[in-house]
C-alpha cells in the first residue's frame, strides 16, 4: 500500500452550490469517524461527484486508492470525465477509471472511477482489497447481482479491514436496510432537486384487448406530448424544454417514433435513447440544443439513473419497464412488462428538475402508484446466481446461504444456479468445485461461456471459440437504425451463416480483421459506419478477445493453428449450451429442455430454414419465448458433454442370436429431450440377473443360439424329436413347459459356479472349462423332458415319408391351429405337381385317418348323420376293413358305409362337409434348389397357377439320355420306356413318363408328369413316326382315297379336309400297327428295333387299310348327312329338348379326331350308334314326353361322367373302367331308342349306376 505525505489535490477541492455541498461539514465528519457511511441523495443532490473529492479533504487517497462503483460503463467514464474536470486534472492522471477493455489508471491516480464488475473481478487476485482504503458503492439504489455480492463480500472483509471505509450511496434507497445491514450504520440524507417537479396523474382507459391496450399507450402518450408542448409555448422563463419519455424497450421506442412522427409535430426532433444504440446516436441525445427546436427523448429506463439528458423539462411515464426475470421452474431469462416500483417512478419524475421548474405526466393512476412496491427487487432475486456461486468457491466464502448479502436469495435460486454449474461440470453433486469449475473462475465471462472455451481447448476448436465467446460476451456490434434497418439487413447478409449465428460472428470478425490490418483507423470507421458496424463496439469485442487470449494462456491453453470444423466449433460451444437445445416441431415451433417450447428469434439468420435440432446461446421471453444466437446441431454430439445429465432408460430387454448376448433398446434423453431415441446396447452389464435368465430361456432353451457344443446338439435333437412326436399326435401334453427346461439350466448353471454368464463368448469360455471335468455335465435325458409315455406315436401311423408308386416325399407334422402349416406338410418338387394325384393327399397319413373320417361324418346333415351313430364305431370299422391310401377316400368311405347300413350316400357329399385345415393335406412346392415357391391345401389352385412351370421343369430336370427334343422324323433315341427317374429335384427323386407327341410334320420327345397322359399320346405320336418312314406307301394310299372329298362334304362341314385325310390315314397306320385298340400302349414298340420291326408291317398293309378305311366312313358319314338333314326340318318346339340331345350326342361322337382318338372296338361300333339314332328320330313324335325325360336323364349321366373323368385325369388316375362307362353310355341309348338292334353288353340304369358307383 503507497503512502503519499501531501495530499497535493486538497487546496484545489472547490464545490459547486449543490445541495450536498450545504451537508458537506456533516458529511465529512460521518466519513471521518465511521467505517461505514450511507448517503441517500435526491437526483441532482450531486452525490456522485461530491463525495470522491471529499474523501480527498479527509487526507483519503494516499494510504490507498479512493475506488468509486458506478452500474455502467457509460456513466463511469462521464462520472470520471467530471470529477477530473472539478478537480482541474487530467483523466488518468490523480483521476482514472476502469471499465471492461479500458484502463485509464496511473501510479499517480488517486479516486479510481469503475464498473462494479470490476472491482468484483479484481477480488479474485486481491482478497483483501488491499490497494484501496476507501470504496464508495453509488447507485447502490439499483441492487444489481454485483453490487448486492460487493457488499456481502465487504461487509465480511470489513472486520479484517479496519483501515477500509465503506461510503454507500444512493438516489433513492431503503435507508434502514443498508443501515443495519452494516451494524446500523449512519444515514445521511440529502435533498436531491433543485427545482421542484409537477406531478400529473393521467391513467389510460382500461382496454381487454391487449392491441387496444398499446394502441391506447400511444394516442396517451401522444395526448400527453401535445399538453406539453403547449405548456411550453406558454412559457415566458425560456431555456430548454424538451421532453423524455419513458418506454418498457425497443420496438415500444419504434412504435412510439413513428406515432409522433405521422403527428406531425413541427421543429421536433425525436431521438432514440437505449443501450444498443450506436454511439452517433446516442451523441445525438446529449448534444446541445439544434436550433430547430425541441427534443422529444425516447428512452428505456438507461436514462432513470444512470444517464443525465440535459435540457430535459419535462417527463411522460406509462410506469412500465422490462424487467429481466430468471425462472428457477423454466431455467429461462424472461424480459416481462411491468409496472417500475415508486422508487423507479420517483427516479423519472426527477430527471425533469434539473434545470427549471418541470412538469411529470404519469399514465397510470395515484392510487396505482400509491399501491406499487417501494422499490425493484434487487436483481440477486430475480438472476441466475451460477456466476456469484463460482466465485464464492473459488475464493471459498463458504455457504451461499449464509453469506452476508442484504437481501439473501431465495434457496431455490441458489439450487437453480448449482445445478447450471453441475450442467457445466464445475462443481459435483456434493457441491464442490471441479478442475473445470477452477478453470472457470478464473476466466472473466459467464460460465457458460466459459465453458465452451475449455471443451474447445479439449477438441482443438479454442481460435474460433475465443472468437465466439467474447462476441457473446460484448454487446452486438451489428447496427440496424431504424430508419436504414433494411440497408443494415443486406450489408449484414454478406457474412450470414445459413447453418449457424455464431459462425455469421466468426464471419463479420474474420471480415472486420481484413479491414483492420489493410485501411486507417479513419478508413475503418468509415467501413464499419458502412457496413452498419459499431466501431467502438469492435473494439470492446477485441479488447476482450485479448483478455480472454491471456486468460487461457494463463491457463495453458493452446490455441488450434490449423482451422476447426464446424462440428468441433459446435460441439465446443454446445458444452456449455446443454440445457439449450431444441428439437422442431410444427410450425417454427422448438421443444426444449424440461418441455419448454420456443421459437427461433426473427433476427436469426436461421429463424425460416428451421433446423431439425438447434442450439441457442440464450433464452428470453418476451411476446414469446425467443432463443437468440441459434445454429443447427446433430443431436449425437449432445451425448458425451451431457454425459453426467443424460437419463437413459432400456426397453424392451432380449437376446439376440446374431450378437449372442442380451440386448436392450436404449433411449437417451436430457432435461427430458430425447436425443437418442433408439439404440441397440448390451444389458448384460446393467442388468446382469437378468440377462442371466435371458440367456438361459432364449439361447438354450428357445435355441437362439449358435454353437457346435455336443450337448446343445443333444439337447436340441432330444427336444425335436419329442415336439415332433406332440405334432403328429397333436397335443401338447408330452414336452415340459420352458420353465422347466430353464430351471434344468439354472440348476446346472449354479451348481457349476456359472450363474454370472449373460452372453455367448463368456459362456463358451465357462463350458469348456466345465466340459473338461465332465464331458455330459449339461446333457439332458428323456426323463428329463418327458412329462409322460408317448409309446402310442408310432412310425406306422405317422410316417416321415409318403410313399407313392416308388415316390418317397417327405412329410412333417405341426400342432398350431391356425398357422399356415398346422397338420402334415408334404415337400413336393415343381415337376412332380401332377405326379401325385389329389386322391392320394385326401388320406393324409394312417394315425390321422380316424380323426378325418370323423370330422367328415359329424360334418354331415343332422338327417343323415343320425344313421352313423355312435361316429367312432362306424370309423373304427371303416379304417379297420379299408386298405390304406387305395383309391378315392370318400369312395371308398361312401362304398363301406353302403355295406354297413345299406344306405346309399354320394361321394360328393363327404367331399363337401367343410373340416378343419390340419384334415387336408398342406403341399410345400420346391424349386429345383429347393426353395419354397408356394404352399397351401388348395391342390386343383397350385396345380393352376404351377401348371406350366412343373412342366418346364420337368423337362429341364437331366436324366441320363435328354427327352427334351423336337422335330423328330424317325426313331433316332434308343429306349421309350414307360417311366424314367430323372435327377434329384429339391433333395426328392423324381419320376416322368416319356412321350411322342404328334406335331403333324415331325415329332417331339419329352416326358410328362402323369401317366395318362403318356398313355393317351404315345400311340398317336408313334404312328405319326411310322407315317412319317412310309411315304411312298402314304403317297400312294393317299392317292387311293377316292371317297374322302365325299366324306367330308356328307360330315357337313365338320372336318377340315386336309386334316380329316391326314387323320384318316393315321387311323389307317394304327390299324395296321395294332395301336387303334383301349390298351394300345401295351402294344407300343418300347426301342428302335421294336420300331423298325414294326416299320415293313405298317408299310405293306396301310394301302388296303387305307382303302377299306375310306369306304367305311363313306358310308358312316352318308348316315350321319342323313341324320343331319333330318334335323334341319321344322321343329317343333316341344322337340327341341330330344333333338338337342341328339346332336349333342353327335358332336360327341364325332370330334375332329375321332378316327385316332376312339378306340378301335368301339369306333367299329358306330354305324349302329348311328342307326339307333335314325330309329328314335323315327319315334320320338309318337314318344315325345318320354323322349324328353328321357335326354334329361341322359345328359345328367353324361355331366356325372363328365365331371369323375376330369376329376380322375387330374388325380392322373384315370380308371380303364371309365373310359369303358363313357361308351357303356352310347349302348345304353341303344337300349332306350332302338332295342332291336341288340346291344353289346348288357346295360340299363341301374347298372349303369352301379358301375359308376364302383369308380373310385
Amino acid at each position: 500500500m503507497r503512502n503519499w505525505s501531501a495530499p497535493t489535490l486538497t487546496s484545489l477541492i472547490t464545490y459547486p452550490d449543490l445541495p450536498v455541498s450545504a451537508r458537506r461539514e456533516e458529511i465529512l465528519a460521518a466519513i471521518r469517524d465511521n467505517q461505514v457511511v450511507v448517503i441517500a441523495g435526491e437526483t441532482g443532490s450531486g452525490k456522485t461527484t461530491q463525495i470522491p473529492k471529499m474523501c480527498l479533504e479527509l487526507g483519503l487517497g494516499c494510504a490507498g486508492l479512493i475506488g468509486h462503483t458506478q452500474p455502467r460503463r457509460l456513466a463511469a467514464r462521464a462520472v470520471a470525465s467530471r470529477i477530473a474536470e472539478e478537480l482541474d486534472t487530467s483523466l488518468g492522471d490523480r483521476v482514472g477509471f476502469q471499465v471492461r477493455f479500458h484502463d485509464q489508471v496511473s501510479e499517480n491516480t488517486q479516486i479510481k472511477v469503475m464498473t462494479d464488475g470490476i472491482l468484483l473481478a479484481e477480488t479474485q487476485n486481491d482478497r483483501f482489497m488491499s490497494k484501496y482504503e476507501v470504496i464508495i458503492i453509488d447507485e447502490a439504489h439499483e441492487r444489481s447481482l454485483n453490487i448486492d455480492f460487493l457488499l456481502g463480500y465487504i461487509k465480511n472483509l470489513l472486520p479484517k479491514r479496519p483501515d477500509l471505509k465503506l461510503i454507500i450511496t444512493s438516489a433513492t434507497i431503503d435507508v434502514d436496510r443498508f443501515s443495519k445491514h452494516f451494524d446500523n450504520a449512519p444515514i445521511i440524507e440529502v435533498s436531491g432537486r433543485t427545482f421542484p417537479v409537477e406531478i400529473l396523474y393521467q391513467p389510460l382507459h382500461d382496454l381487454e384487448q391487449e392491441d387496444d391496450k398499446e394502441m391506447d399507450l400511444q394516442q396517451g402518450i401522444l395526448q400527453a406530448t401535445e399538453q406539453l408542448l403547449e405548456h411550453g409555448r406558454q412559457r415566458i422563463d425560456g431555456g430548454p424544454s424538451d421532453i423524455l419519455i419513458f418506454l418498457p424497450g425497443e420496438r415500444e421506442i419504434r412504435e412510439t417514433a413513428d406515432t409522433l412522427r405521422k403527428a406531425d409535430l413541427r421543429n421536433i426532433e425525436i431521438l432514440p435513447l437505449y443501450g444498443r444504440l450506436s454511439l452517433a446516436e446516442q451523441n445525438r441525445v446529449f448534444s446541445g440544443q439544434n436550433g430547430t427546436g425541441q427534443k422529444i427523448i425516447l428512452s428505456s429506463n438507461v436514462a432513470e439513473t444512470s444517464l443525465t439528458v440535459p435540457g430535459i423539462r419535462y417527463v411522460i411515464d406509462p410506469g412500465l419497464a422490462r424487467i429481466s426475470r430468471y425462472s428457477y421452474r423454466s431455467k429461462v431469462q424472461r424480459l416481462p412488462i411491468e409496472p417500475v416500483s415508486q422508487a423507479s417512478a420517483n427516479q423519472r419524475a426527477g430527471r425533469c428538475g434539473r434545470v427549471a421548474a418541470g412538469t411529470c405526466i404519469r399514465l397510470y393512476a395515484e392510487e396505482d402508484f400509491t399501491n406499487r412496491p417501494a422499490f425493484t427487487d434487487a436483481e440477486i432475486r430475480r438472476t441466475n446466481l451460477a456466476a456469484v456461486i463460482l466465485s464464492m468457491l473459488q475464493l471459498k466464502l463458504g455457504d451461499i446461504g449464509r453469506f452476508p448479502f442484504v437481501d439473501p436469495p431465495d434457496s431455490r435460486f441458489i439450487n437453480d444456479g448449482f445445478k447450471l454449474l453441475e450442467e457445466l461440470g464445475a462443481v459435483t453433486k456434493q457441491r464442490q468445485l471441479t478442475a473445470v469449475g477452477r478453470d472457470l473462475a478464473r476466466l472473466p465471462v459467464d460460465p457458460r461461456i466459459g465453458r465452451m472455451l475449455v471443451e474447445a481447448n479439449r477438441l482443438g476448436a479454442l481460435t474460433e471459440v475465443l472468437v465466439m465467446a467474447s462476441a457473446l460476451s460484448v454487446q452486438d456490434p451489428r447496427e440496424r437504425p431504424m430508419e436504414k434497418r433494411q440497408a443494415a439487413d443486406e450489408k449484414h447478409k454478406a457474412y450470414a451463416d445459413d447453418d449457424s449465428d455464431f459462425v455469421s460472428l466468426l464471419n463479420l470478425w474474420n471480415l472486420y480483421e481484413e479491414q483492420r490490418q489493410a485501411l486507417s483507423q479513419g478508413q475503418l470507421r468509415k467501413w464499419c459506419q458502412k457496413h452498419f458496424i459499431s466501431w467502438v463496439r469492435m473494439r470492446e469485442w477485441r479488447d476482450l478477445h485479448r483478455q480472454l487470449h491471456l486468460s487461457c494462456r494463463e491457463l495453458k491453453m493452446v490455441e488450434n493453428r490449423e482451422a476447426a470444423d464446424y462440428a468441433a466449433i459446435h460441439k465446443s460451444l454446445l458444452a456449455g449450451l446443454l440445457s439449450q437445445i431444441g428439437l422442431k416441431q410444427e410450425k417454427g415451433e422448438y421443444l426444449g429442455a424440461r418441455n419448454r417450447r420456443f421459437f427461433i428469434f426473427p433476427g436469426s439468420g436461421l429463424f425460416k430454414k428451421n433446423p431439425k435440432w438447434i442450439m441457442a446461446a440464450e433464452m428470453l421471453e418476451t411476446s414469446k419465448l425467443f432463443a437468440h444466437q441459434v445454429a443447427k446441431i446433430e443431436p449425437e454430439w449432445i451425448e458425451a458433454p451431457a454425459a453426467h445429465l443424460i437419463k437413459k432408460t432400456w426397453m424392451e430387454p432380449h437376446w439376440e442370436k446374431k450378437r449372442a448376448q442380451v440386448v436392450a433398446t436404449e433411449q437417451v434423453s436430457l432435461y427430458g429431450l430425447i436425443i437418442v431415441p433408439k439404440r441397440k446396447v448390451h444389458y448384460g452389464a446393467i442388468d446382469p440377473k437378468l440377462s442371466h435368465e435371458l440367456f438361459i430361456r432364449s439361447a438354450l432353451v428357445e435355441g437362439e443360439y449358435e454353437t457346435q457344443a455336443p450337448f446343445f446338439q443333444h439337447n436340441r435333437a432330444l427336444l425335436a424329436s419329442v415336439e415332433t412326436l406332440e405334432a403328429k399326435s397333436r397335443r401338447r401334453d408330452l414336452l415340459v413347459d420352458e420353465d422347466t427346461l430353464a430351471d434344468f439350466y439354472l440348476q446346472r448353471f449354479a451348481e457349476l459356479n456359472g450363474a454370472g454368464i449373460v452372453n455367448g463368448k463368456g459362456f463358451e469360455h465357462w463350458r469348456k472349462q466345465v466340459e473338461k471335468d465332465n464331458a455330459q455335465a449339461l446333457f439332458m435325458q428323456q426323463d428329463d423332458i418327458l412329462q409322460r409315455s408317448a409309446a402310442h406315436v408310432t412310425q406306422a401311423d405317422y410316417p416321415d415319408q409318403l410313399l407313392h408308386e416308388g415316390l418317397k416325399l417327405p412329410l412333417s407334422y405341426h400342432f398350431e391351429p391356425g398357422a399356415e402349416d398346422d397338420g402334415v406338410t408334404l415337400e413336393l418338387p415343381l415337376p412332380l405337381l401332377k405326379s401325385l394325384p389329389l386322391a392320394r393327399l385326401e388320406w393324409l397319413v394312417p394315425g390321422m385317418l380316424a380323426d378325418k373320417c370323423t370330422a367328415i361324418l359329424r360334418g354331415l346333415p343332422k338327417a343323415i348323420r343320425k344313421n352313423y351313430v355312435p361316429v367312432p364305431n362306424y370309423v373304427e370299422a371303416f379304417c379297420e376293413a379299408v386298405s390304406f391310401a387305395e383309391g378315392d377316400l370318400y369312395e371308398a368311405l361312401a362304398q363301406r358305409l353302403l355295406r354297413m347300413t345299406g344306405m346309399r350316400v354320394e361321394a360328393d357329399l363327404f367331399r363337401s362337409v367343410s373340416l378343419e385345415d390340419h384334415y387336408r393335406m398342406n403341399l410345400r412346392l420346391l424349386g429345383d434348389k429347393g426353395q419354397v415357391l408356394a404352399s397351401g391345401r388348395d391342390w386343383d389352385s397350385l396345380n393352376r397357377r404351377f401348371s406350366k412351370q412343373a412342366e418346364q421343369a420337368l423337362q429341364q430336370a437331366s436324366p441320363s439320355q435328354s427327352w427334351g427334343r423336337k422335330g423328330l422324323t424317325q426313331w433316332d433315341f434308343q429306349e421309350l420306356p414307360e417311366c424314367v427317374k430323372l435327377r434329384q429335384a429339391g433333395g426328392i427323386q423324381v419320376e416322368a413318363y416319356p412321350v411322342l407327341i404328334d406335331q403333324r410334320t415331325s415329332v417331339d420327345l419329352q416326358v410328362v408328369s402323369r401317366r395318362f397322359e403318356a398313355e393317351a399320346q404315345n400311340p398317336r405320336g408313334v404312328a405319326r413316326l411310322l407315317m412319317l418312314m412310309s411315304s411312298e406307301p402314304v403317297r400312294y394310299a393317299r392317292k387311293q382315297l377316292r371317297n374322302l372329298p365325299k366324306s367330308v362334304l356328307l360330315a357337313n362341314k365338320r372336318f377340315d379336309a386336309r386334316q380329316f385325310e391326314d387323320e384318316l390315314l393315321l387311323c389307317a397306320i394304327m390299324r395296321t400297327a395294332g395301336l387303334a385298340q383301349e390298351l394300345a400302349s401295351e402294344q407300343l414298340p418300347r426301342c428302335r428295333a421294336e420300331f423298325e420291326a414294326l416299320l415293313p408291317q405298317v408299310k405293306a398293309g396301310l394301302y388296303d387299310q387305307a382303302v377299306a378305311l375310306d369306304d367305311w366312313v363313306f358310308k358312316l358319314h352318308s348316315t350321319l348327312h342323313a341324320i343331319n338333314k333330318r334335323l334341319q326340318g321344322k321343329i317343333n318346339l316341344q322337340a327341341v329338348p330330344v333333338l338337342n340331345d341328339i346332336k349333342q350326342q353327335l358332336n360327341q361322337l364325332f370330334m375332329s379326331n375321332y378316327l385316332t382318338q376312339v378306340p378301335g372296338n368301339w369306333l367299329e361300333h358306330y354305324p349302329r350308334y348311328l342307326q339307333a339314332i335314325e330309329i328314335r328320330l323315327e319315334k320320338y313324335p309318337r314318344e315325345l314326353r318320354q323322349q324328353c325325360l328321357l335326354s334329361e336323364q341322359l345328359q345328367a349321366l353324361w355331366q356325372a361322367w363328365s365331371h369323375k373323368l376330369a376329376e380322375q385325369q387330374n388325380r392322373d388316375a384315370v380308371q380303364p373302367a371309365l373310359l369303358e362307362y363313357r361308351w357303356l353310355l352310347e349302348e345304353y341309348r341303344v337300349s332306350l331308342f332302338a332295342q332291336q338292334l341288340g346291344t353289346q353288353q348288357t346295360v340299363s340304369e341301374k347298372r349303369l349306376k352301379q358301375r359308376f358307383a364302383e369308380l373310385q
